[in-house]
């Protein structure tokens, strides 16, 4: 991002402080993710990151993104994205494909392990992020919170049951 992308807010914009509920909720994900990959419900070798990773390639057209279009969804940097996709492509669950149309482009495109190993943690993962709202919100508190969230784009009908999307 360069400086000058940072720079081009509206005028008068207010400056939002960690304190108010877009920083909360910047916040509350990274800490849902670690304390969800570090609870007893959450047994597989995926990483949050991993699985976050997964979830939006096996979602995406023909299993494959843009690797800056990835990044861009996981709020990674392009090497951020890359460290993430190295392992992932070591692991046999990612390969990196080249675009057809430009030669500049590279995807990442979810293989049939990447698949399979997507499918095998989303249980252990739904259970485990569940445990972490359910400690610490009351039904009505969760009923409302997915009213709320539910108005967030691309949340629309989401109910956290499809994590590997095929």
């Amino acid at each position: 991002m360069r400086s000058s992308d940072c720079a081009q807010t509206a005028p008068n914009a207010p400056v939002l402080a960690p304190t108010t509920a877009t920083g909360a909720f910047r916040s509350g994900l990274v800490a849902i993710g670690r304390e969800a990959q570090s609870s007893a419900f959450f047994s597989c070798p995926l990483t949050i990151n991993d699985f976050e990773a997964l979830t939006h390639l096996a979602r995406a057209h023909e299993g494959r993104l843009k690797r800056v279009d990835l990044a861009r969804s996981l709020l990674l940097t392009p090497s951020g994205v890359t460290r993430l996709l190295d392992g992932l492509e070591d692991a046999g669950l990612v390969a990196k494909e080249s675009c057809p149309t430009d030669a500049r482009v590279t995807h990442a495109a979810l293989t049939d392990a990447g698949r399979i190993k997507l499918r095998e943690a989303a249980a252990s993962h739904i259970v485990a992020v569940a445990a972490v709202f359910e400690s610490r919100f009351s039904p009505d508190e969760l009923e409302t919170l997915a009213e709320l969230l539910g108005r967030l784009p691309g949340a629309a009908g989401a109910t956290g049951e499809d994590c590997s999307a095929g």
